[in-house]
């Protein structure tokens, strides 16, 4: 009872801290901030939209830590990608820094739900420590997962729509359109990720790149063996004559390695229908030899 209520305590501690950073006479502005509405230009640059206990100034100080703790973790399980850069491949707009505190946040709540389990419980100490301390690293892997799950997916998606947009595009060229415009139309008339993806290329050219270069960091940024070809094709667009059949045969390839990929998944599938029959078959017959071994055994030892 004294554990628990211990806890409670801390938790009581915790709570009131945080409700009390929201009160003004405990959460007070600097000099620098209070001035700040008389400066001609805002406030400065360099200032905090709150105090010491603001949410601001807490996410200045952990952020950086918990990013770079994520950063470590993931390493260590052999993920070489930064989060940023899967976040930007996922489409994603969310901040780094954003996602580690997420992160800190649902492990720090799942390690004190696990301890304060295991006090009311009255688990072993031992036990009750080392949940506390695998309970976050659990979910952090799990996050991480969801996270290279989505990744992957959406990578499939556009492995799977890159065909029929590269047709799409290879009529639009034989049609007569520029490369710029055939973009624009199919970015316009697509819903999917290609869709989203040419409209952030799109994007990157009105912001001054040219064709060619943003379409290497769009292929670059997605990481798809198909598009990297359909790239090198594209750029060839000042120097091919036919560059609508160019793009034809590579939809077709597209066409072709789709099919391969298909088929290694039905061969797989099918292949996984054997375990559930072999299971049922064994643990029967295993049951059915079991019965007489056990029988001869005890008039062996009868005897």
């Amino acid at each position: 009872m004294s554990r628990l209520l211990v806890v409670s305590l801390l938790a009581l501690w915790a709570g009131a801290t945080l409700l009390a950073a929201q009160l003004r006479w405990a959460n007070r502005p600097s000099l620098e901030q209070r001035l700040a509405r008389f400066a001609p230009r805002g406030a400065p640059p360099g200032g905090r939209a709150g105090g010491l206990l603001s949410v601001d100034s807490f996410r200045e100080v952990v952020g950086p830590l918990a990013r770079a703790a994520g950063e470590r973790m993931t390493a260590a399980l052999g993920v070489a990608e930064p989060l940023d850069l899967r976040l930007r491949r996922l489409g994603s707009t969310a901040d780094p820094t954003t996602l580690r505190l997420r992160q800190l946040a649902r492990g720090c709540a799942a390690g004190g739900a696990v301890l304060a389990l295991g006090v009311t419980l009255g688990a072993p100490a031992v036990a009750t420590l080392g949940l506390t301390v695998l309970a976050p690293l659990l979910v952090f892997l799990v996050s991480e997962q969801h996270l290279i799950s989505a990744v992957q997916r959406r990578q499939r998606e556009l492995r799977d729509e890159l065909p029929v947009v590269t047709e799409q595009l290879g009529m639009l060229l034989a049609a007569g359109y520029s490369l710029g415009s055939a973009l624009a139309r199919i970015a316009a008339r697509s819903g999917g990720v290609c869709g989203q993806d040419l409209r952030q290329v799109g994007n990157r050219v009105r912001q001054g790149l040219s064709d060619a270069e943003a379409l290497r960091e769009w292929a670059d940024l997605a990481d798809v063996e198909e598009l990297h070809r359909l790239v090198l094709v594209l750029q060839l667009q000042q120097e091919a004559g036919d560059l609508g059949r160019l793009i034809a045969d590579e939809a077709r390839a597209m066409r072709r390695e789709a099919q391969r990929r298909l088929v290694e998944t039905i061969e797989r599938r099918a292949q996984l229908v054997w375990i559930p029959v072999t299971v049922a078959t064994l643990v029967p017959g295993v049951l059915l030899m079991a019965v007489p071994f056990l029988a001869a055994m005890q008039t062996w030892s009868a005897l």
